[in-house]
C-alpha cells in the first residue's frame, strides 16, 4: 500500500518525487536499501511519512512482480497514471532467468529520459537503460561479475565507458549502481544532493550502516584477494580482470586509479608482494586453469581467452605456476587425481 501524501508545511519544498520500476526477478536486496534510506530520510523520528521525498511503485499493469527471492512486490500505478518524477530508478537482478524490460518499459524510461528526470539504474537496471538507448555519451556502473555479460550484449558501447571497479557512477542525469548493499550508498548520495547531511547520516545510523561509501570506493574483492587490500589496489585488480583478454598497459591502470606508475608498483608490492606485471600473469594463469576445468574450449582458445599470443606461451607460464601442462592438468582433475590449486 503507498504511503499517504503528506501535505507539505508551511515554507517546506514538496517531497522529492521518486518512481521505482522493479523488472522480473529483480534483487530484493537492491530495491529494500534503496527504498528504506528514501523512508528514513524522509520524515522526523519513526513515522516514515513521504515528507521530503515521495515513492511510488510503477509498472505496465498492477499484476505483482516476482523478486528473485520469490516475494512478489505489487505496483502501485501503472506507467499510465504514474504522473512525473525528479528520479526514475529501475531495479533489475537475474539476468539469465527470461524477459528482462518489456517494451512497454522501455519506452517508459525513454520518455523520461526526454525530461528533466534523472534515471537511475540499479544492479542490472544499467542492462535494460543501454537497451532504451538512453546511455549513449555516459559512463556506465556494472558489477565486475556483469561486466562481460554487458560487453557481450552491447558491442556498440565503448568498453571505455563501463566502469566495473566502483560501487556507483553518476553521470550527469545517469546514475548506475552495482547493485546490492551500494544501493544505500547511491541512495544517500542522490539525497546528499537536496537535504541537509544530518538527515541522511540519521537514515544511515537507524541501518545501522557506517558513513556512505563514495561513488569511488571499490566494489567487494575478488576470490584470492585479502579484504585488508589498498582499496586502489583493489580497484587495480578488478581493472586487470575486467580486461584478461587484453591486458592494459600498467600506465593506463595507474590512470584509472588516479596514480602515478611508481605509486601503484609500491602499493602493489606492499600489499600483495608482487609487481603489477607479475599479479597480472598469475592472475590470468589462474583464469586459464579454472576455464580448463569448467569449459570444454581448446588450450589454444583459452591462451587467446586469458590474454596469451599463442598456447606455447600460456604452457610456458602455466608449468611455472602449476609445475605440470595444461593439458595434464585438465586431465588430472577431469579424473580427480588431484585437488584444484587456489592461487592466492
Amino acid at each position: 500500500m503507498q504511503p499517504q501524501t503528506v501535505p507539505p508545511r508551511d515554507g517546506q519544498k514538496p517531497p522529492l518525487r521518486f518512481g521505482i520500476v522493479l523488472l522480473p526477478n529483480f534483487t530484493l536486496t537492491a530495491f529494500s536499501g534503496f527504498v528504506d534510506l528514501l523512508r528514513l530520510a524522509g520524515d522526523d523520528g519513526d513515522m516514515s511519512r513521504p515528507v521530503r521525498c515521495s515513492w511510488t511503485i510503477i509498472g505496465e499493469t498492477l499484476v505483482p512482480i516476482r523478486a528473485s527471492c520469490g516475494i512478489q512486490v505489487t505496483p502501485w500505478a501503472t506507467y499510465e497514471e504514474a504522473g512525473t518524477f525528479d528520479y526514475l530508478v529501475v531495479v533489475g537482478g537475474l539476468l539469465h532467468s527470461g524477459p528482462s524490460a518489456s517494451d512497454a518499459t522501455l519506452r517508459f524510461i525513454r520518455e523520461n529520459a526526454a525530461r528533466p528526470t534523472t534515471l537511475v539504474g540499479i544492479c542490472t537496471g544499467a542492462f535494460s537503460l543501454a537497451r532504451a538507448g538512453v546511455m549513449d555519451g555516459y559512463r556506465i556502473c556494472v558489477s565486475w561479475f556483469h561486466y562481460w555479460d554487458f560487453v557481450e550484449r552491447f558491442p556498440s558501447i565503448p568498453e571505455s565507458s563501463l566502469i566495473a571497479d566502483r560501487l556507483f557512477v553518476m553521470d550527469r542525469r545517469r546514475i548506475t549502481c552495482s547493485g546490492g548493499r551500494a544501493s544505500i550508498d547511491v541512495a544517500a548520495a542522490i539525497l546528499l544532493r537536496h537535504f541537509d547531511a544530518s538527515i541522511v547520516q540519521k537514515a544511515q545510523r537507524i541501518l545501522i550502516v557506517d558513513e556512505a561509501q563514495k561513488g569511488n570506493a571499490p566494489q567487494p574483492y575478488p576470490a584470492g584477494l585479502a579484504p585488508t587490500t589498498h582499496p586502489q589496489v583493489r580497484r587495480a585488480i578488478l581493472i586487470m580482470e575486467q580486461h584478461v583478454g587484453h591486458p592494459l598497459p600498467l600506465a593506463d591502470i595507474a590512470h584509472r586509479v588516479n596514480l602515478s606508475v611508481r605509486q601503484l608498483e609500491r602499493l602493489f608490492a606492499a600489499e600483495t608482494g608482487k609487481s603489477p606485471h607479475a599479479y597480472g600473469r598469475q592472475l590470468r594463469v589462474r583464469m586459464a586453469a579454472w576455464m580448463l576445468t569448467s569449459s570444454d574450449r581448446s588450450v589454444t582458445e583459452i591462451a587467446a581467452s586469458c590474454g596469451f599470443s599463442d598456447a606455447s606461451h600460456l604452457g610456458r607460464e602455466f608449468r611455472k605456476e602449476y609445475g605440470e601442462t595444461p593439458h595434464a592438468y585438465r586431465v588430472a582433475r577431469s579424473q580427480g587425481l588431484t585437488p584444484d590449486v587456489s592461487v592466492e
